[in-house]
């Protein structure tokens, strides 16, 4: 039985100050390439009475998640090198996740605009779970889509919309991990909403990291060979 008062093996601390210097670099990077998004976030007061334009302005954050999600993988796979790793998944998957992206945009608008349009009528109270259950798997499986984009190549899916259909059977299936999956990226936008430089510096890389990881195991079945998490 090991002494627990023996100072832990060197290695071990290599490998807890390399996490904290990822998480901390990853943070870096994905303020600087979402760097349009959180100088608006930062001039505009009332960032909702504008939605529609922050809402094509959040484009900048899907391939920048992609650099973050393979910043993740290669640091799962012992590797600390965070600049280059970022800025290659950034390019490799930045055209797959703008599209999954703008496609979760525009199904999310179109749900927007049905509730409102229901809200004032008599079934309005009535259909809210619908339409909350509807905007949660749209968020689900873009995050979905775009935890395999971030995967390094050989993948499976070229184009996003191969990837939708078993993102959505995959998402449903294990709701239960999808859903705090969804809300822990959730938490990590209104962190980054309520005070974007400090959300996007400080909080940013554990709580992308803990979404990243429980949807990587959802979509498991998805990864290529020797990429399934334990």
């Amino acid at each position: 039985m090991r002494n627990p008062l023996r100072p832990a093996p060197q290695a071990a601390y290599e490998r807890l100050f390399a996490s904290v210097y990822a998480c901390l670099m990853t943070n870096v990077l994905v303020t600087v390439a979402c760097a349009p998004l959180l100088a608006a976030l930062a001039v505009v007061r009332d960032p909702a009475s504008s939605w529609p334009f922050f809402a094509v302005l959040s484009l900048v954050c899907a391939p920048a998640l992609a650099g973050a999600f393979g910043c993740f993988a290669a640091l799962g796979e012992g590797s600390a090198g965070v600049f280059r790793t970022f800025w290659r998944a950034y390019r490799r998957a930045a055209v797959r996740t703008l599209a999954a992206w703008a496609t979760g945009l525009a199904a999310a608008g179109v749900l927007a605009v049905d509730a409102v349009v229901v809200a004032r009528t008599a079934w309005g109270p009535v259909l809210v779970p619908f339409f909350v259950t509807a905007a949660v798997l749209v968020a689900a499986v873009v995050a979905a889509v775009l935890v395999l984009a971030a995967e390094p190549p050989p993948g499976r899916f070229a184009r996003p919309r191969e990837a939708v259909p078993p993102c959505l059977y995959l998402v449903a299936r294990r709701w239960y991990l999808a859903v705090p999956a969804v809300a822990v990226f959730g938490l990590a936008g209104a962190a980054v909403l309520v005070r974007p430089v400090v959300g996007a510096l400080v909080l940013c890389s554990p709580l992308l990291y803990a979404g990243w990881a429980t949807m990587r195991f959802v979509v498991a079945p998805l990864l290529p060979a020797g990429r399934v998490p334990a």
